[in-house]
């Protein structure tokens, strides 16, 4: 089944995304939050990597311990940040040697204690240009690609990053997966931007619980992602992890439960490699392949 193939069927389709772990033993404890997460049936995990590659061999190790785990597909996360062409077609082919089925392309953020996108001699300026590298070399990767339904923040105005983002499709991606936002109005009206310039590959909306209410506005303010004052009132009124846990929770299932309702071919979510908070908020909820 190709990427763009988990969103042909009706209801929502849910991945999950992970992060690559600094100890054995967070290895393990992801294993076992993935393990729980297969109950909500996703069509595919990914995982991303520390800044400038650093963590690219933990990745890989990641992927293909879930991919044993739950015989499902995984993606990676690459940028262009720190490496050649020669080095990213390295890497890649690396991936699908250990089953890696789809790549998240992306241009990546600039290095700690820097300001601005630097390229690495020999290598791609733009995300675009290594969704084309992808499609040369390894045509049987399927390829997503970041939408910002508030706008990258290194973008000059919304139109702009769309046509950023209608490069990246152009040059053969296969869906979007959206940076993480809190209001679906942000959502629909960057969706309906997408339609309107042409974008037609699916649109999976980014969803991050919100569970501690001081690392999300860290978490939002990196990304440019507005809190809306109800959810942050709601979750000030008391600083006590069991009162954020609940109120971010419930937030997040009512984007999910809206965002269903409103027919979104997919959801992607955030989930810092816990199982709590995606299995509160998605319990009960009618999903793509649940009966």
């Amino acid at each position: 089944m190709t990427l763009a193939d988990q969103y042909n069927s009706d209801g929502c389709a849910i991945s999950f995304e992970l992060f690559p772990p600094k100890t054995d033993a967070g290895i393990e404890s992801l294993c076992e939050n993935v393990e729980r997460l297969l109950q909500f049936q996703p069509r595919f995990f990914t995982c991303t990597y520390g800044a400038g590659g650093s963590s690219q061999g933990t990745t890989l190790e990641v992927l293909q311990r879930v991919k044993q785990i739950t015989k499902l597909p995984v993606a990676s996360h690459l940028t262009c940040v720190g490496l050649n062409t020669e080095q990213l077609s390295d890497y890649l082919r690396r991936a699908t040697e250990i089953g890696v089925d789809y790549i998240v392309a992306l241009r990546g953020d600039p290095p700690k204690g820097t300001t601005e996108f630097s390229v690495t001699e020999g290598g791609l300026r733009y995300a675009n240009e290594l969704v084309g590298l992808i499609r040369e070399q390894f045509q049987d990767l399927g390829i997503a690609v970041a939408g910002y339904p508030e706008v990258h923040q290194e973008a000059s105005d919304a139109q702009t990053d769309l046509d950023n983002l209608k490069r990246k499709v152009d040059a053969g991606a296969d869906i979007v997966i959206t940076q993480l936002f809190y209001d679906n109005a942000d959502f629909y009206r960057f969706r309906d931007d997408c339609v309107r310039a042409g974008i037609t590959v699916p649109i999976v909306p980014g969803i991050l619980p919100v569970t501690n209410f001081k690392q999300a506005q860290r978490i939002a303010g990196m990304c440019k992602a507005a809190i809306p004052i109800s959810l942050a009132d709601a979750m000030t009124t008391d600083d006590s992890p069991e009162h954020q846990f609940r109120v971010g929770v419930d937030h997040a299932r009512q984007q999910t439960i809206d965002l269903i309702e409103h027919g979104v071919p997919g959801i992607h979510y955030y989930v810092l490699n816990r199982s709590a908070a995606a299995a509160e908020l998605l319990d009960g909820l009618q999903l793509a392949g649940q009966a």
